[in-house]
């Protein structure tokens, strides 16, 4: 029996994230070997015609668009504390994608500093300049 590390919601996430990968083998074993870096790769957008038509305003002519959307989605996911790295990068691709600036990008994220804390925006600035830049990991 191995030793249980000091942190014990440390212990907890590696035991779930043990049962998980058990699961998946068993449900289906092509997902053992699955990546989301994967999925980022080669699909690093959704179409734009795709994107206004979900995030739009399709169903809600009066409502938002898509460019709007994104910038506050980007904002939630840097007030959680830029913890969804993947899902902040795609995000910034989607905003580039319909019509939104760096600045404005910038200043979503800027924004997100007096509920997330700065840290929290820092990150994301790190991210989003790096997704901008087309230096991603």
């Amino acid at each position: 029996m191995s030793q249980s590390p000091q942190n014990p919601f440390a212990a907890l996430m590696a035991q779930t994230q043990d049962m998980a990968k058990d699961w998946v083998k068993a449900m289906n074993p092509a997902l053992a070997q699955f990546a989301p870096q994967d999925v980022t790769a080669n699909w690093p957008t959704v179409p734009a015609e795709m994107m206004e038509a979900f995030m739009g305003k399709q169903f809600n002519p009066e409502g938002l668009d898509s460019k709007t959307r994104l910038l506050l989605t980007l904002q939630g996911l840097t007030i959680q504390g830029a913890i969804a790295e993947p899902q902040i990068r795609l995000t910034v691709r989607h905003a580039l994608a319909a019509g939104a600036t760096k600045q404005e990008i910038a200043e979503t994220i800027a924004q997100a500093a007096m509920f997330g804390g700065v840290p929290a925006m820092n990150k994301a600035m790190e991210l989003a300049r790096e997704t901008i830049d087309g230096t991603e990991e």
